[in-house]
C-alpha cells in the first residue's frame, strides 16, 4: 500500500494509468501522453484521512495529445479499479510540448530546402553544426498559425563538442513547424546578420584557481531531521515532500509543532507558473515568451542532483518518476535535495551592564530542485527555520538568450555582452501559490500598510507613525501590489483562533525583491500572463484553479487563470483561503554573465505574526564558544 494519499506515483502506477488509457479510452496509435501525475485529493478528502484514516481513492491526471484529430484529452484513472472514470476532449487548447517533439523540429527542419537555402545564405553548409531548437509560439494571431500545433525555432551554429550551444546565434532566421504534420509551415527571415566570431566555450583562458582550500561541512552525529517515505520533521516543523510533472517540486501538509500540538499553516505550496518574457519587438524576436511550467514542465525537466555540486553537506535524496510521451515510466533520481545548514545568529542579548550575553545560532532547512529549460536553469530552494519562518527563494543561472548584432550597431533594447553578441532585456516572473489552514481551514485576508500621521494635536512632533489595516473580504479587491512607500505586507488570519493578547493567530506575507512587468497589458504575452500585473492575490479554495494563466497556456488567446477566476468575487472572510503572489525580477544582461550566468537570486518569506506566544526559539542550545 501507498504510504500516503499525497506520495507521487509510482513507477508502476504511471504504468498502470498508460495502460488504462490506451485500452479504455480510443485513442489511436499516434496519441501520446503529455502528463500522467496524481490527481490530488481535495481538503474535504485529505480532511476524512486524518480525522479516521479514511483513505481517498488513488488516482491519476492523465493529459493527452491525439496528433490525428489534432485534440488535446484528458481524464483520471482509478488506479486501484484500474479503471478510466472520467475522459473528455478539451477543445480550442494545445497540450504542453514534451521533450520528443523538440528532437522531431531539428531533425525534420534540417530536411526542409527552405531552411536549407536560408542557412546557405549566411554560409552554412554542414548541417551537422547546426541546432534547431524549438519554442513554443505563443499565439499572436497570425492567419495562417489559427488551429494549428506549433513551434517557433531559433537557430545555431556548434562547431564543435564542449562548445557553448548558444554562443553562436544564427540571427533573423526562425523556422515555423508544424507539430502535427512534422513539417515546416513556413521560414521566417529577417535578414542576414553575421555570426559571432567566437564559440563562447564555457572554460576559463588562464586555468583554474589554486587558492581555494578545502571548506568541509560536518555533521558527526547526523543530520536532525528525520525522513519516513516523503514525510519529513525536522526542529517542530512537519511537511510532506510532493512532485507533479508540471511544477516539479511541491509541498505539503506544512505545520509546526507548538508545545504537542501540531499546527497546520499551509495544505500545499508551490511555484505554480513562470513566464520569461523578452522585451526585443524586431524580427522573430517578440516570440521569445517563455512560459516554462505550463508549456514544457518543470518537473519533467528536474537535474539528477550530485553530491558536492549541486547540494553540499549531509543530504537526503528524494527520487521521483516522470514518463516519456509513450506513457513510460522515466526515474529521476536525486531529484530533490534536503539537507540543513548554518543561518548565522539567530538570536543574542548581551547585558550592556554585567557583560553576560546568551546567543543562540540558528540553521536553516534547505528542500530544493533544479530545473533546466533550454538555455536557463533555474533553482527552486524552500527553506525553514527554527523561529517559525518560512520561505522560498529562485535561484537563476544558465545562459542568457544571445543574439547576433551586426557589426557597429547597438542593441535598442538590449546590451551587448561579448563581441558580435546582445542580449536582449527581459523579465522573469514567477506564480507562488500556497493553500492556506492557518489553525485550520478558516481563514481570512488582512493587508498592512504605515503611513506617517498628519501633524495636529496628537502628533505635535511629526513622529507617529499610522498602522492601517484593511480586511479584503473578496476576491477582486484582494489582488493587490506592493507599496514600498507604505512597507506593505499582508497576513493570513485565523477567523477561529486567538493567542494570549486575544489576537487572530496569523502568518504574514513578505515581499523581498520585485517589480511589476513593463508588458503593455494590451499585449499577446500580457493577455496570457494576466497574473505578472498584480503582486498578491487571494482566491477561495477550488481543487481545480491550481495554474494562475490557466491550465493550457500554449498557444492560448489568453484571458485564463487568476483574472479570469476573480471574476466571481467570492467571499475570503472565514473561508479556505488560497494565496498568489507573484515574483518578478528584471534583467538587463551584462558582459559578467557571459558565456555563463552567475547566480541571481529573488526571495520572498512567511513570518509568524501572533501565531506563537511568544519566540518559539528560546529553547535552541546556546552555540559552542571558543575562546
Amino acid at each position: 500500500m501507498i504510504e500516503h494519499p499525497l506520495t507521487p506515483l509510482t513507477a508502476d502506477e504511471i504504468s498502470t494509468a498508460a495502460s488504462c488509457v490506451k485500452a479504455q479510452s480510443g485513442l489511436d496509435d499516434n496519441a501520446f501522453f503529455e502528463t500522467i501525475t496524481l490527481d490530488e485529493p481535495d481538503h474535504d478528502e485529505m480532511a476524512a484521512f486524518r480525522a479516521n484514516g479514511a483513505r481517498p481513492a488513488r488516482r491519476a491526471y492523465v493529459c493527452c495529445y491525439e496528433r490525428s484529430s489534432n485534440r488535446t484529452l484528458r481524464g483520471v484513472v482509478d488506479l486501484g479499479a484500474e479503471r478510466l472514470v472520467s475522459w473528455d476532449h478539451v477543445p480550442g487548447v494545445q497540450a504542453r510540448i514534451p521533450p520528443e517533439e523538440f528532437v522531431l523540429s531539428d531533425a525534420i527542419a534540417k530536411a526542409d530546402p527552405r531552411v536549407v537555402e536560408a542557412l546557405a545564405k549566411r554560409g552554412i553548409t554542414d548541417l551537422s553544426k547546426v541546432l534547431i531548437e524549438t519554442w513554443a509560439p505563443g499565439n499572436f494571431g497570425h492567419a495562417d498559425e489559427v488551429g494549428k500545433r506549433l513551434a517557433y525555432c531559433h537557430c545555431w551554429v556548434i562547431n564543435e563538442a564542449g562548445d557553448n550551444r548558444y554562443g553562436r546565434p544564427i540571427a533573423n532566421l526562425h523556422p515555423v513547424f508544424d507539430l502535427q504534420n512534422q513539417v515546416v509551415l513556413r521560414v521566417d527571415d529577417f535578414g542576414v546578420v553575421p555570426l559571432p566570431p567566437d564559440s563562447a566555450a564555457i572554460r576559463p583562458a588562464d586555468g583554474l584557481r589554486r587558492d581555494i582550500k578545502p571548506l568541509t561541512i560536518s555533521q558527526p552525529e547526523g543530520p536532525s531531521f528525520e525522513v519516513d517515505g516523503y514525510h519529513v520533521r525536522w526542529q517542530r516543523w512537519n511537511v510532506r515532500i510532493g512532485y507533479n510533472l508540471r511544477e516539479g517540486l511541491v509541498l505539503h501538509d506544512i505545520g509546526y509543532e507548538d508545545d504537542g500540538e501540531l499546527r497546520p499553516i499551509m495544505h500545499r505550496a508551490s511555484m505554480a507558473e513562470m513566464v520569461v518574457p523578452y522585451g526585443d519587438p524586431t524580427g522573430g524576436n517578440y516570440r521569445r515568451n517563455a512560459f516554462d511550467t505550463g508549456e514544457y514542465g518543470l518537473g519533467v525537466a528536474l537535474d539528477s542532483l550530485k553530491l558536492g555540486c549541486d547540494c553540499l553537506g549531509h543530504i537526503h535524496y528524494f527520487d521521483v518518476c516522470a514518463h516519456n510521451w509513450d506513457g513510460e515510466p522515466t526515474p529521476i533520481r536525486n531529484a530533490v535535495c534536503m539537507h540543513e545548514e548554518d543561518y548565522g545568529l539567530l538570536w543574542k542579548h548581551t547585558d550592556a551592564k554585567t557583560g553576560q550575553f546568551r546567543a543562540v545560532r540558528s540553521r536553516r532547512l534547505v528542500i530544493s530542485s533544479i530545473a533546466t529549460i533550454g538555455n536557463y536553469v533555474y533553482g527552486f530552494f524552500w527553506y525553514f527555520y527554527q523561529d517559525g519562518t518560512m520561505g522560498t527563494e529562485i535561484k537563476a543561472t544558465g545562459i542568457p538568450f544571445p543574439t547576433a548584432i551586426p557589426p557597429g550597431e547597438d542593441p535598442k533594447y538590449g546590451a551587448m555582452i561579448a563581441p558580435g553578441i546582445a542580449s536582449h532585456v527581459h523579465q522573469h516572473s514567477f506564480s507562488y501559490r500556497f493553500e492556506m489552514c492557518v489553525d485550520g481551514d478558516r481563514n481570512a485576508v488582512r493587508e498592512q500598510d504605515f503611513e506617517a500621521a498628519p501633524l495636529g494635536p496628537d502628533n505635535p512632533h511629526g513622529n507617529a507613525v499610522a498602522i492601517l489595516e484593511r480586511p479584503l473580504t473578496h476576491e477582486a479587491e484582494a489582488a493587490r501590489e506592493i507599496d514600498v512607500t507604505r512597507s506593505r505586507s499582508w497576513k493570513i488570519v485565523s477567523t477561529d483562533r486567538t493567542n494570549a493578547l486575544g489576537q487572530p493567530t496569523a502568518y504574514r506575507l513578505v515581499p523581498g525583491q520585485n517589480t511589476l512587468p513593463y508588458l503593455h497589458p494590451e499585449s499577446a504575452v500580457a493577455q496570457r500572463a494576466g497574473f505578472m500585473f498584480k503582486h498578491f492575490w487571494a482566491t477561495r479554495y477550488d481543487r481545480d484553479e491550481l495554474y494562475p494563466a490557466g491550465w493550457y497556456p500554449n498557444q492560448h488567446p489568453g484571458g485564463d487563470g487568476l483574472p479570469r477566476w476573480i471574476q466571481a468575487d467570492r467571499p475570503l472572510e472565514g473561508e479556505d483561503v488560497v494565496v498568489w503572489y507573484t515574483l518578478n525580477f528584471h534583467h538587463l544582461p551584462r558582459p559578467e554573465d557571459w558565456p555563463v550566468q552567475p547566480i541571481v537570486y529573488a526571495s520572498m518569506h512567511w513570518m509568524p505574526e501572533g501565531f506563537f506566544d511568544q519566540n518559539p526559539a528560546l529553547d535552541i542550545p546556546p552555540g559552542a564558544i571558543t575562546e
